[in-house]
């Protein structure tokens, strides 16, 4: 997905959930509005990276930016949680409500 941001095509938005192997070298080459929906508990792309990652797109004009960072959950907590867990299946439900309002934002 990242790649796909880097070019002016016909990407109109993005929506990164716990990303995986974004470095903050591509996230300067982000040209499409992006969100960033991170985990508090994420070896692959820490909090303090997804700052950073942040603080880069907010300096970029033109390129409108979300991020959020998501308490209590690790890596991957948008697709695998446990069903029973009231909590995990908020923060799923959450990320995936911050998705679809950023799509019709740009998309629709």
């Amino acid at each position: 997905m990242v790649e796909l941001a880097k070019q002016d095509n016909n990407i109109k938005a993005g929506v990164f959930c716990h990303p995986s192997f974004v470095t903050v070298d591509d996230i300067k080459e982000v040209m499409i509005p992006l969100a960033i929906l991170g985990a508090e508990i994420d070896q692959m792309s820490p909090p303090a990276l997804l700052k950073q990652f942040e603080a880069i797109l907010a300096a970029k004009p033109g390129v409108d930016a979300f991020m959020k960072i998501f308490p209590g959950v690790s890596h991957g907590w948008t697709v695998r949680y446990n069903v029973e867990d009231e909590a995990a299946v908020k923060a799923a439900e959450e990320a995936q409500n911050d998705a679809l309002e950023w799509f019709a934002k740009y998309i629709c």
